[in-house]
């Protein structure tokens, strides 16, 4: 398989790294707008089949023409949500398949934005699913750890353990900490800030989506394998917009494991305005406030030696189970930073998320998974995903008792 990695940050460095074990990749152009950036991560990897090359992302004839020079088969978008659209396009141009870890933004009801959706995550995306199956080409979306590997997880409860759900709930927490900085985020920033400040959805099958208050429903959630006990709240995001398409149940919700600093943060963010993203005039330039605190805070993809403790990514689901009785479980997944800064140089968050895209395309490589048109990751078989995953060496489990 001939790959196109779009953004070579903290997740499409370690997507590089990943890759560079697996046979199925016969080659991979890591492209960045910043060329040195893609030029690191292929030094890294030292690789002859990667090669590093310039792109900007939201320049759909300059993507189609490098997915031409270098013969691709797909492109996997590793940027922010921002260039989801002109990549999306731009692969369906080029009739290749299309990947990503995020997916289109949304925009609030403009009148009852805590009640009402507006523009829902991915709703441009899948606007366009008519063309794609017409080309008989392949959108993959939210095929990251959150979305993806939990989109799994609800297949695979679906198929294998209940006979009726209740509710899939995501819950991701961690107890990692960043040595000498009171306020680091793990992941890119501008990303946290969109879905942690916009009005969260929630699916019931009486009601379709609905939105809420952002940091609303505050519970304690008791995560394994020692993090423990967190405040999880409801977040935005596109499992709650993917799983109701594919996954029978009563209720689908997200909830993140944020911590009271955290949210006191991102509110201080919205209220000064440091969250917009129209930009202001400051002096002689012209900046928008999000990009101005992502350019302030580390790069997530610097934290790793910094990082101590494990993050966990998983599904909570109730309901009745395949021989009548009420059951609950969490099927999750942790990565301790220890191991993934040893083994690949990655810290936990981005790492986690960079691992299930390659398990993905690796099953697409070998035609165990197959599909056209626009589709997440609920629309295909768990078993071969969760099979190949452990085989990487990063085991997902299943705690009875949710």
């Amino acid at each position: 398989m001939r790959i196109l990695l779009v953004g070579a940050g903290g997740v499409g460095s370690a997507v590089t790294a990943i890759a560079a074990r697996r046979d199925f990749v016969t080659r991979l152009v890591v492209a960045d707008f910043d060329p040195a950036r893609a030029g690191k991560a292929v030094a890294a990897a030292g690789d002859p089949r990667f090669v590093a090359a310039r792109v900007d992302a939201s320049d759909e004839a300059g993507v189609r023409a490098l997915l031409a020079e270098h013969g691709c088969d797909v492109l996997l978008n590793a940027t922010d949500p921002r260039f989801v659209m002109p990549l999306f396009r731009a692969s369906l141009a080029a009739g290749v398949d299309y990947l990503d870890m995020a997916m289109s933004l949304s925009r609030p009801h403009p009148e009852r934005p805590y009640e009402l959706t507006g523009v829902k995550l991915g709703d441009e995306q899948f606007a366009l699913a008519g063309e794609w199956e017409a080309a008989g080409r392949l959108a993959l979306v939210g095929m990251g750890v959150e979305p993806g590997l939990s989109d799994v997880f609800a297949r695979y409860a679906a198929d294998h353990l209940f006979a009726e759900i209740d509710e899939l709930g995501v819950r991701d927490g961690s107890d990692l900490t960043v040595r000498g900085h009171a306020f680091a985020p793990s992941f890119n920033i501008w990303t946290t800030i969109e879905e942690c400040l916009n009005p969260p959805v929630v699916w019931e099958r009486d009601r379709g989506w609905y939105t809420t208050e952002p940091f609303s429903e505050p519970e304690v959630f008791d995560f394994p394998e020692g993090i423990g006990a967190v405040e999880c709240v409801n977040v935005e995001h596109e499992e709650v917009l993917l799983v109701p398409r594919w996954v029978d149940a009563r209720r689908v919700t997200f909830k993140y494991g944020l911590g009271a600093h955290v949210v006191q943060v991102l509110r201080v963010l919205h209220e000064t305005g440091l969250d917009s993203t129209v930009p202001v005039r400051v002096g002689d330039v012209e900046v928008a406030p999000r990009d101005l605190v992502a350019a302030a805070l580390p790069d997530p993809a610097s934290l790793g030696e910094l990082m101590t403790g494990r993050t966990c990514a998983g599904l909570w689901v109730s309901g009745t189970g395949t021989d009548g009785r009420p059951r609950r479980v969490y099927l999750y997944h942790v990565v301790d930073n220890a191991w993934s800064m040893a083994e690949y140089g990655s810290q936990a968050v981005v790492w986690q998320t960079a691992v299930n895209p390659v398990v993905a395309l690796e099953l697409l490589a070998t035609g165990q998974w197959r599909g056209s048109g626009v589709l997440g990751p609920e629309a295909f078989d768990a078993v071969p995903f969760l099979d190949l995953l452990t085989a990487y060496g990063s085991p997902w489990r299943m705690r009875e008792g949710g």
